[in-house]
């Protein structure tokens, strides 16, 4: 068997002293995560960023920098997650769009709110980006390197 890790992208993007999350439909239930999903094949990690919170939220997102890149194997199925989580700004919500199906609502939360769904997040990577943001950790996009 070939080892493969899953890549995902995640945002973080801050309005008013809350943080953008959806609440969506998983496997486990009703689980809040940042906006986040899997690169696709030629895909960019800030391009995919960017897409995913366009399909699951509607907000057009600029990302600004990078606040880490974390890995993370899921205790039931041993899958590896390779996250990279970007930070930045929503600019304008396309109000017509039709969200990704699995998305249930779109909330803007403080982190005390989220602080208090910690056993309703997607995985521990939800709370640990969201800390190192609040943090100010942040590295240049420059940081990321993508050959043709």
């Amino acid at each position: 068997m070939v080892w493969k890790p899953r890549v995902t992208v995640a945002v973080v993007a801050e309005r008013n002293g809350h943080l953008l999350m959806v609440e969506e439909h998983t496997s486990e239930g009703m689980r809040f995560n940042q906006p986040a999903g899997h690169l696709e094949d030629g895909e960019g990690l800030v391009a995919a960023a960017v897409r995913e919170c366009l399909e699951e939220t509607a907000w057009h997102f600029q990302p600004e920098a990078l606040v880490g890149i974390y890995r993370w194997r899921k205790p039931a199925s041993q899958e590896t997650y390779l996250r990279a989580t970007f930070c930045g700004r929503c600019l304008e919500r396309d109000a017509g769009r039709r969200l990704d199906p699995e998305i249930a609502a779109v909330h803007w939360l403080s982190p005390e709110q989220i602080r208090a769904r910690a056993a309703e997040l997607r995985s521990p990577l939800v709370l640990t980006s969201t800390d190192d943001y609040l943090a100010g950790r942040r590295f240049p996009l420059d940081i990321l390197v993508e050959l043709e």
